[in-house]
């Protein structure tokens, strides 16, 4: 299993960014794929997931309304697509496919003015 996560770098409160994960050494279209991050000293917490198919999403509370998950099954790839984002979103994200223990490296998302 091969996760790799791109996308992240710094923002403004209040910007975009979309985070993309390119997956590999599963069936990703039959996979529910999520969408966790990081902050050094908390453990992690899932931000968003989404089903094979893409017909079915689900988002933390903290970032209803605002981040977007998505797939496209033919590129093996995962989105995260953050919109209006605080200061508190500054995190490392990571995808994971929580049917194995494998995490890609992450990617480092910072807001701030």
């Amino acid at each position: 299993v091969q996760l790799v996560e791109s996308g992240g770098g710094l923002v403004q409160p209040g910007g975009s960014l979309r985070l993309s994960c390119a997956a590999s050494g599963f069936i990703f279209s039959s996979s529910y794929m999520t969408w966790y991050r990081q902050v050094p000293g908390k453990e992690r917490e899932v931000v968003a997931g989404i089903s094979g198919a893409g017909g079915t999403t689900h988002y933390a509370e903290s970032v209803q309304g605002r981040f977007t998950i998505s797939r496209d099954n033919g590129k093996n790839t995962v989105y995260l697509q953050m919109n209006s984002l605080k200061p508190e979103d500054t995190a490392v994200y990571y995808c994971k496919n929580p049917s194995f223990r494998s995490w890609g490296q992450g990617t480092q998302v910072t807001v701030s003015s």
